[in-house]
């Protein structure tokens, strides 16, 4: 008896977008990196092209943060005291493929730190390292909105990745990233209508398909995983199937979502039963980063050098 042949067929395929850009092509970065451009559902890789392989980007931060938990600050040491030292780090040393640059020093309620501020500082980033760079705001709107055209300015033809872009603040970033050649992050609050509808206000202002990421927010495990695992998986099928305002590439964020559970970030004091903080903090980042790249992330953020290491080893295994 014959066995039936029951590969998925898809009509399109994930957007794929070049991060950095090396000397020939205007910047200074040691290389590049492409994500997107799977034609089938993660993994099946019977009925197709996967796509490029998934990268992790590793958070540096502008000022040390000393409310992180101390099994985190431990494992990440002294280098969180010089943003330039930790973005070496985070390549040479943790294996990030990407350094995620958040100004969260900026922030009015974070030290609100000036403009020039954030400016030397992703200038100092930039020269330690030689990968792409994320550069994200403060996550405050109107400072984001000062911010990021200077930042985005001091990088120019770097080709970093910018975010965030909003339903209700898109122009300033996407207008700045437009001009200096930037890729733009498009943010919704796990909602498939609202990165629908974001994405097609940014493309209103003609920024390109092929320059958008799309970050649907994360929820960490025990937290909302399930409702992030779905919105992003259903977004996956709706570009395979051919909706071409959501058939960006995914960039989720496990390390800060993970250490806000308070099963992670509980010190071990307060929480006897649930084993040591240094363990269970990095393995509820891995199982969020793991479970979310099954959905199709295609840049996963991540903070523990310890989950960094195991989740690497997984997309080993997942793309070998």
């Amino acid at each position: 008896m014959p066995v039936p042949d029951v590969k998925e067929k898809w009509s399109a395929e994930v957007v794929s977008v070049v991060l950095g850009a090396t000397k020939a092509e205007g910047g200074t970065r040691e290389k590049t990196i492409t994500v997107g451009g799977a034609k089938t559902i993660p993994y099946i890789k019977y009925e197709g092209k996967q796509g490029h392989r998934p990268v992790i980007a590793m958070d540096v931060l502008d000022v040390a943060p000393p409310e992180w938990p101390a099994a985190l600050r431990e494992a990440l040491g002294d280098c969180v005291r010089d943003p330039a030292e930790w973005a070496k780090a985070a390549v040479g040393k943790f294996g990030a493929d990407l350094v995620c640059l958040k100004l969260d020093g900026c922030h009015p309620d974070k030290g609100n730190r000036p403009v020039e501020h954030a400016v030397d500082v992703v200038k100092r980033v930039r020269d330690a390292v030689g990968c792409p760079l994320i550069i994200w705001g403060c996550d405050d709107e109107a400072k984001d909105n000062e911010l990021m055209p200077k930042v985005s300015q001091a990088v120019k033809g770097e080709r970093c990745l910018l975010g965030c872009a909003k339903q209700d603040n898109y122009k300033t970033i996407t207008a700045v990233c437009h001009a200096d050649g930037h890729n733009l992050i498009a943010l919704a609050p796990l909602d498939i209508n609202i990165q629908k509808q974001v994405h097609i206000l940014i493309s209103d202002m003609e920024f390109p398909a092929d320059r958008i990421v799309m970050f649907p927010t994360t929820g960490a495990l025990g937290y909302g995983l399930e409702y992030a695992y779905s919105i992003q998986e259903r977004s996956r099928l709706a570009a395979l199937a051919g909706d071409k305002m959501m058939r960006m590439p995914v960039l989720v964020d496990a390390g800060n979502e993970a250490w806000r559970a308070k099963e992670a970030k509980a010190e071990d004091a307060d929480a006897p039963a649930w084993g040591p903080q240094k363990e269970r903090g990095p393995a509820w980042e891995m199982l969020t980063a793991v479970t979310l790249l099954q959905a199709g992330a295609d840049i996963i953020r991540m903070r523990h050098p310890k989950a960094i290491a195991t989740t690497r080893r997984v997309i080993d295994d997942l793309t070998a």
